[in-house]
């Protein structure tokens, strides 16, 4: 067996399952809370991506010269403008029609992302040209592990997606706002009878989800170098995965969205180095249909049972 191979295959898997992670929590909050999938969350990952090259370009970091705290500015920055982005998504698009048939909304949510995709190509948002993503990190090796070199931007990019992911886990799990949270995904009435606000909860709720969907299109760029244009495949198969992701790990629970996501990284991952990388989205689909079929509910979720 190649030792060098199977590290370097464990490596590229653990970056691109953070990379799924931060996605896949936007879709399972808003489903946790809302019960309807954000198709247009992918476009959110887009418009990170971006706002991160826009950002570092105006201010001037877009060579290896940038300074250390560059990186975490930009963060912050492309961040604050996606929660901004996911509260007027949700005000304007979604709250209107919470009480309309769910085909309704899917409708909508399907309209918003397509609205978000061509607004990106116009010249004076992001225009239809690919940019290479300044280089915020360095290049260079950290260290070697088996032969194999692990560059600076491999251990950003797992660092802040575990400190990310932690942070979620802590505030979902350990703070009033997110008690809120998982009274409104219970029960949307019961917890408004109850004195919480459930409208400023839901907002919240897609800022904190956009905000992850903007971290998770900054690493993307870190990693892979290259922004395609924002009505790009690559970027609608990116969030098709994350989706998957959620659903296997079980849509509405954030510990599952996080397995989920490693699992089909690691899938694709391993399928693509030691089968065919032709196949690796297959492998990906695949996992979904045999989880749908063997236990519907997801790997951490629970099946749910309506009286009719």
């Amino acid at each position: 067996m190649d030792v060098t191979k199977f590290v370097q295959v464990c490596l590229n898997g653990l970056t691109l399952g953070s990379l799924y992670a931060l996605i896949a929590l936007g879709y399972t909050l808003v489903y946790g809370v809302l019960r309807f999938i954000n198709f247009a969350h992918s476009d959110v990952v887009t418009i990170g991506a971006w706002m991160a090259f826009v950002f570092a370009a105006a201010i001037g970091w877009a060579g290896t010269d940038s300074p250390l705290f560059a990186m975490p500015v930009i963060l912050a920055m492309s961040m604050a403008v996606c929660a901004t982005l996911g509260f007027t998504i949700e005000r304007l698009a979604y709250r209107p029609l919470r009480r309309a048939p769910r085909l309704n909304v899917l409708i909508t949510a399907i309209g918003v992302s397509l609205f978000l995709q061509n607004s990106g190509q116009l010249k004076w948002v992001f225009g239809t040209q690919p940019q290479a993503m300044p280089k915020l990190l360095s290049e260079e090796a950290l260290f070697t592990l088996a032969g194999v070199r692990v560059p600076v931007v491999d251990v950003v990019v797992v660092v802040l997606a575990f400190t990310l992911l932690v942070a979620l886990q802590w505030l979902v799990f350990r703070t009033r706002m997110g008690q809120a949270m998982r009274a409104v995904s219970f029960d949307e009435r019961t917890a408004a009878l109850m004195g919480i606000n459930v409208d400023m909860i839901i907002s919240y709720t897609f800022m904190i989800g956009s905000a992850l969907a903007a971290a998770g299109g900054m690493i993307y760029g870190l990693k892979y170098g290259n922004l395609l244009q924002s009505a790009d495949s690559v970027w609608v198969l990116l969030g098709l995965k994350a989706f998957v992701a959620a659903v296997v790990g079980g849509i509405g629970n954030v510990r599952g969205a996080v397995a989920g996501a490693f699992l089909i990284a690691f899938v694709e991952m391993f399928g693509a180095a030691y089968r065919s990388p032709q196949m690796r989205d297959v492998y990906v689909f695949g996992i979904l249909i045999a989880v749908l079929i063997l236990k519907p509910g997801g790997l951490l979720g629970k099946a749910t049972v309506e009286k009719v």
